[in-house]
């Protein structure tokens, strides 16, 4: 019972992710330049998984920016894992991989469902398949996944 009800809090969270961030076409923009609030920050962080491989990820939010800090400095060991969208497009913060996150569905947590789990170099082989049946929606919640440090970018 207790791992149907990981799995139904997991999907909801999902399903939450997906309202909560979901956008108008933004036809116009470029994956690495999201639309962004006037005056809003941005922090760049390394995060990495099971397989050591290192993906950087971009933070808008300041609540999510002051907890990735705290997993760092290790002041938290709560929700230490990435979850967000997905854009299959390389980032100039990001060159090596063909895909980054994007910063306004960029989360943390707990625990999540098991659809959306995959390392990042999975991720990179399968990108053509994302937002299917694999990563429904371009969610993606790696279960393996830390910060490991912040790194600033021009």
């Amino acid at each position: 019972m207790p791992r149907v009800f990981t799995k139904a809090v997991g999907l909801a969270a999902i399903g939450v992710l997906a309202f909560a961030t979901a956008q108008p076409s933004q036809a116009g923009t470029t994956a690495d330049q999201p639309v962004r609030a006037v005056g809003a920050h941005h922090a760049y962080f390394v995060m990495t998984d099971v397989t050591e491989e290192e993906f950087v990820i971009e933070l808008t939010e300041r609540d999510e920016i002051e907890h990735a800090r705290r997993l760092v400095q290790g002041e938290t060991t709560d929700r230490p894992h990435v979850i967000a969208r997905i854009i299959p497009q390389p980032a100039r913060y990001n060159p090596r991989w063909s895909y980054h996150t994007d910063p306004g569905t960029t989360h943390f947590f707990d625990s999540a469902t098991e659809v959306c789990d995959a390392t990042i170099p999975y991720v990179e082989e399968h990108l053509d398949e994302a937002g299917g049946a694999f990563l429904p929606g371009y969610t993606w919640c790696d279960w393996s996944s830390r910060l490991v440090r912040e790194i600033h970018t021009r």
